[in-house]
């Protein structure tokens, strides 16, 4: 129910990765960010907002995308026309409505004019009746324009997504979706109950167990429950199956010595080459002597956090103890964590991993996770397929869920595998009108998988250099699959892909 798979439909039929877990309808057009509508002269603004969000290499994009549409109505026919191996769905992204209605420059301000606001409602409601299932917006300090400034949108007045909601109550369908740094709280919480109320449609925003307030969660979802029993407020969590992180490495996008000086001075050689000269006894001390050289100061925590930090491994581990942190494993050596988080990285032929979870993971284990999970006004989200493709690569929820939360999970609760599925399932394709979807029944879509659960394996991510322009991009294979069928017809056997392309553009609520 969330992916960034917006340029690489138009270029890749099987949308890979989530097509090799299961998945078969993918919800694109999520935090605001996406391609339509656009002017010729905003795509290039358009592919730096994205670059620098989800982190897709803006060179893909550019190489990859066909941009024949102009109108969000347009870019759905472009979608129409393109075989497929399993189901897509747009959503209305904040960004590009913005530029196309208020021009790059204007879009960058906080304040639309009532003019402004109404054209965005009125292309909203357009988009809604030409089929798309929802609006999505972005309101957190993270998300930037490449070497840019903060997103369009960013600070735009509730008066702004007040009415651009209007279209969802007006057309009777799609779901508002929203990621912010409130999480569900003030002043954001009045805003968001007043375009449920006067829209009656669901909205739904991201949420983690934040590091500096752990026990916060709680109190949003019994605020969320209170207002669905007292006023049938449909406002939901979205919750990740495991915490959102960063994997480091030396061909990803990041390691804890990317801005080191002297690595500075070795990022530019192949791999094999870097890898001999970090083996050099004089480069090793000399970049193990030098600190982060960042303007950012969440990167230079991340970089020095070895009490966060973790080696990734095969088969990976996502919730490790606090005992298998670098800090802890370090001083059990008697080197310094630094030291060790260097040598790992140059194991494996410089292919190894550092993971680092970014939220969700206050207490060193899944607790937190579960509740949300479990809580009525969850639904499970934020897989960001197709997107961070140089820092994580959890498309691979659904097979995750299937391994760790119903079987392989050690400490504390499980999921039962009914439970699991159900919320993969049924009650994702229920909260974006798909009734067409999530269970087994006569008359329902055939969109199966058969699953070998004592087989099933989730492989160690990978780097690979297959996007368009040879852009890089972590993947992450699965066993177990034993076939998986979109409308009936085979599109994966044994993790294979096939050649058959039933999937399509899903235009509207389907009955």
């Amino acid at each position: 129910a969330h992916t960034h798979y917006d340029g690489q439909v138009t270029w890749d039929p099987e949308l890979s990765p989530s097509s090799w877990h299961g998945v078969t309808t993918v919800v694109m057009g999520n935090c605001g960010v996406g391609f339509a509508p656009a002017r010729p002269d905003e795509r290039e603004f358009l592919i730096r907002v994205m670059e620098g969000v989800e982190e897709i290499p803006g060179a893909a994009l550019e190489a990859g995308m066909s941009w024949d549409w102009e109108s969000f109505p347009g870019y759905l026919d472009a979608l129409d026309r393109r075989e497929r191996s399993i189901d897509v769905v747009a959503q209305v992204p904040h960004c590009a409505l913005r530029c196309y209605v208020m021009g790059q420059e204007r879009a960058l301000d906080d304040e639309a004019r009532d003019d402004d606001i109404e054209q965005m409602t009125r292309l909203t409601h357009e988009a809604l009746e030409a089929g798309a299932l929802g609006f999505s917006t972005s309101r957190t300090f993270l998300h930037r324009v490449k070497d840019g400034p903060l997103v369009p949108g960013t600070h735009s007045r509730p008066e702004e997504l007040v009415g651009i909601a209007r279209a969802l109550g007006r057309v009777g369908h799609g779901v508002f979706q929203m990621i912010s740094d409130r999480m569900g709280k003030a002043p954001d919480i009045h805003w968001m109950k007043q375009i449920a109320r006067s829209t009656g449609r669901p909205l739904v925003f991201s949420m983690v167990q934040a590091s500096h307030a752990p026990r916060e969660y709680r109190e949003v979802l019994e605020a969320l429950q209170k207002s669905w029993e007292e006023e049938g407020l449909d406002i939901r969590a979205g919750v990740s199956w495991r915490p959102p992180g960063v994997l480091m490495g030396l061909q990803a996008t990041l390691n804890p010595f990317t801005s080191h000086p002297t690595y500075r001075e070795l990022r530019h050689l192949p791999l094999d080459e870097r890898v001999r000269a970090m083996r050099r006894p004089e480069v090793r001390e000399k970049i193990l002597s030098e600190k982060p050289a960042t303007r950012y100061e969440l990167q230079r925590h991340v970089f020095t956090a070895w009490h966060n930090q973790f080696v990734l491994g095969d088969p990976p581990e996502y919730e490790p103890e606090a005992s298998a942190s670098l800090e802890a494993r370090a001083r059990a050596q008697g080197v310094s964590p630094q030291a060790l988080a260097y040598d790992t990285l140059l194991q494996n032929g410089g292919r190894e991993f550092l993971y680092y979870p970014l939220q969700s993971y206050a207490d060193y284990d899944f607790g937190a996770l579960h509740e949300m999970l479990s809580h009525p006004r969850s639904t499970a989200s934020l897989s960001d397929g197709g997107a961070h493709v140089g820092t994580v690569c959890d498309a691979s929820f659904s097979t995750y869920m299937l391994t760790h939360w119903t079987r392989d999970r050690q400490r504390g609760p499980r999921f039962r595998v009914e439970q699991a599925v159900r919320k993969q399932t049924s009650e994702t394709a229920s909260l974006y009108g798909l009734e067409d979807r999530g269970v087994l029944a006569p008359g329902r879509k055939a969109d199966l998988n058969v699953v070998d659960t004592d087989a099933l394996h989730l492989h160690a991510p990978y780097m690979a250099f297959d996007l368009p322009e040879g852009g890089k991009r972590l993947l992450q294979k699965a066993d177990g699959y034993a076939y998986t069928l979109v409308a009936g017809e085979v599109v994966a056997e044994h993790g294979e892909m096939t050649d058959a392309r039933p999937g399509r553009l899903v235009r509207g609520p389907q009955h």
